[in-house]
């Protein structure tokens, strides 16, 4: 097996290589973070524009029917697990450098991280939004806020429903730089 190669086989539901024009398909032109060895590097943005930069993503928590009703009424023995997923996810943003080992250390000026009761009603739907002035996208830091907002939710809610499903992850837009404006089709 050649370095890098795993035997991953991309199948139903995975990104397909397109022309960097076709918005509706995720596209690749090649790996920014791996050099003509096939190493790990981290991108070298010295020379690319400082440009508006934004990001949305979304997560959710799908839980029992109760342990949502305990949290929306404030009768979670743990205290208000709403804001605190807020600030987990705010603090995530800001120190996913830490966390993504080729990760830039940004410096966001804006990061929001919204939580709602799912239709549902037996769910918490999680959107977060990064925005900067950079040479680099917030995407990985939109990522990071809305998982960690999950896992906090989770943390918090484990004793009274270990049943939680933390699902839906993913990149729904990202403005700016040189790959332009880019958004997830619906589900």
């Amino acid at each position: 097996m050649a370095r890098g190669d795993y035997g991953f086989q991309p199948g139903p539901g995975h990104a397909k290589v397109t022309s960097s024009t076709d918005q509706s398909e995720f596209s690749v032109t090649k790996l920014t973070h791996l050099d003509d060895k096939g190493e790990a590097r981290m991108v070298d943005v010295t020379d690319k524009a400082v440009t508006e930069r934004e990001a949305r993503a979304e997560a959710c928590v799908r839980m029992a029917p109760e342990t949502l009703r305990m949290i929306l009424e404030g009768e979670h023995p743990k205290g208000d697990v709403l804001a605190t997923a807020r600030i987990a996810g705010i603090m995530a943003a800001k120190r996913t450098h830490d966390l993504i080992p080729l990760c830039h250390a940004l410096n966001l000026t804006s990061v929001k991280v919204e939580l709602r009761a799912g239709n549902d009603g037996a769910s918490v739907a999680i959107e977060t939004r990064c925005k900067l002035a950079g040479q680099t996208g917030v995407e990985m830091e939109a990522l990071t806020a809305a998982s960690v907002a999950a896992l906090t939710i989770y943390d918090m809610c484990k004793a009274v429903d270990k049943g939680m499903v933390i699902d839906n992850l993913r990149l729904l837009e990202k403005k700016g730089g040189r790959s332009g404006h880019w958004q997830a089709r619906e589900q």
